[in-house]
């Protein structure tokens, strides 16, 4: 019979769980572990999205694991690339053997009696559900929920005689040869779908309400593949990782001291791109100030291309009604659709939506502070990974992952068998993510607080945490430790 007891359950099967299995390999050999993978493949975010011309939105030096070089020609990879990447890493280390697949966290129960969390799962082959303890639970099932994008209430949708799609729900083998498509949104997924579609389609047009900050980078790093020429692979790779974090880090730090100079340089930039007849202030001008949100990438300038030849057009206006033909606007414009695509983002959710309860205690995520960005307030032995949204998610995810296994270590080293953030009193909240958009806003109930001061504060900083989490100690004095057997309680300092 199988094992339903481990060391450390890791729930998700993506770049983040695959990352955490190989960390906790090397740095936790002894501790058995196993991976709870709701979908029945690896590859989480770039398994679950099929549209076209999918890809990263971060080099590759840095979304790539610090352990295991990116090999490929393109730091700005496509989604299949990737997904190979993930696998091919899974299947190297052995860490594919140890997935249970379709098996979905709907609860986590932790006991401090016996210092063990039961993990119940609904397994979706047979249907039934299934309870597997551990000591200690590692959250790898990112932010957002699989089974459902966000979708607005659009006024007369339920006319439109065409298809309306979420990219999270790409149809197979759709067919979009010589129709009109509207995308509506200007966000990363948008500025992706319009110049993979535009040249196929008779014609696409990115419909957005505001403006989005974009910027355009080669899609291969020449110093990258230049340092490959000189140096071994790996250390080639690690020059490039931190070169490109160090330019990350100027890049975002210019943008919140000086933005009224770096709104002039992207300004600029688009200008550029688009030519000195395009209406970049109306199209490509936020009201905000940069990296108030995420900033968009396209490589090579696809998207500046497509609506330089004239294959896609961009609209920035407000929806008045779907008709049945296609979108009328408050301008009282009506823009003609076959299809229309609603990239319009995800539904943010903590823990994946399971359900947690600490002693028999029912918790949401929303009562919580995040210490360190990664456990949460009285709850005992559980991480979540929770990546940077000015950086690469995969920084943020392998400084986590190695700092989950110091904290074993420790544990193990001291005969410790629960550890506990417990926040004082007098540390004020604020918002978990601090990003002015809409997704962001529409989940902060269902999040996690942070608070005013360090170990609460969610640093958006790579360097930071890197001296924090892999450098720092284990032992803070925000962390209770406990012994189940001597039913003692030891605070940090005595650790």
């Amino acid at each position: 019979m199988a094992s339903t007891h481990f060391d450390v359950i890791i729930v998700g099967a993506g770049l983040s769980g695959i990352g955490a299995a190989h960390h906790l390999q090397q740095g936790c050999p002894d501790k058995s572990y196993t991976i709870l993978e709701g979908r029945d493949a690896i590859g989480g975010t770039w398994d679950l999205f099929r549209y076209p011309g999918i890809r990263s939105d971060s080099d590759m030096y840095t979304l790539g694991y610090s352990f295991r070089p990116w090999r490929d020609g393109k730091a700005i990879a496509d989604g299949p690339s990737i997904l190979d990447y993930v696998r091919n890493t899974a299947a190297e280390g052995g860490i594919d053997r140890h997935i249970r697949f379709q098996h979905w966290v709907t609860r986590y129960d932790w006991s401090s009696a016996d210092a063990t969390w039961t993990v119940t799962a609904k397994n979706g082959k047979t249907g039934k559900t299934e309870r597997l303890t551990a000591s200690f639970v590692l959250n790898c099932s990112g932010y957002y929920r699989y089974d459902a994008g966000y979708m607005p209430d659009f006024p007369g949708i339920d006319r439109f005689a065409g298809q309306v799609i979420h990219p999270q729900h790409w149809p197979e083998n759709l067919d979009y040869a010589g129709k009109r498509v509207v995308v509506i949104g200007s966000g990363a997924t948008a500025v992706t779908l319009v110049p993979a579609m535009a040249g196929t389609a008779a014609d696409v047009t990115m419909l957005q309400r505001s403006p989005t900050y974009i910027v355009s980078l080669p899609d291969v790093d020449a110093i990258a593949q230049w340092l490959k020429r000189l140096l071994p692979a790996k250390a080639a790779y690690q020059l490039t990782r931190w070169k490109n974090v160090s330019l990350q880090t100027l890049f975002y730090q210019a943008c919140r001291r000086y933005p009224k100079l770096m709104r002039r340089i992207l300004r600029q930039h688009l200008k550029t791109q688009l030519g000195r007849d395009f209406d970049v202030d109306t199209h490509f001008n936020p009201s905000y100030n940069p990296w108030d949100q995420r900033l968009c990438l396209v490589p090579n300038g696809d998207l500046f291309r497509a609506l330089r030849r004239g294959d896609a057009h961009v609209v920035t206006d407000h929806i008045e009604t779907f008709t049945e033909t296609g979108v009328r606007l408050q301008s009282g414009q009506t823009l003609e659709a076959d299809i229309v695509v609603s990239a319009t983002g995800l539904n943010l959710v903590a823990l994946g939506g399971a359900e947690l309860s600490v002693d028999g205690r029912t918790l949401t995520p929303n009562e919580t502070m995040g210490f360190k960005g990664m456990m949460l307030s009285n709850v005992p032995n559980l991480a979540m990974v929770v990546g940077y949204t000015n950086a690469s998610w995969t920084l943020k995810a392998d400084l986590t992952a190695e700092y989950v296994c110091r904290l074993l270590q420790h544990m193990d080293r001291h005969g410790y068998d629960a550890c506990t953030p417990v926040v004082d009193s007098d540390v004020a909240e604020e918002p978990f993510l601090d990003l002015d958009a809409g997704y962001v806003r529409r989940a902060l109930e269902q999040l996690p607080k942070q608070g005013d001061r360090k170990p609460w504060r969610l640093y958006q900083n790579y360097l930071l945490d890197l001296l924090h989490l892999r450098f720092g100690k284990v032992n803070d004095p925000a962390l209770h430790f406990d012994r189940v057997d001597a039913g003692e309680r030891v605070s940090a300092q005595q650790a």
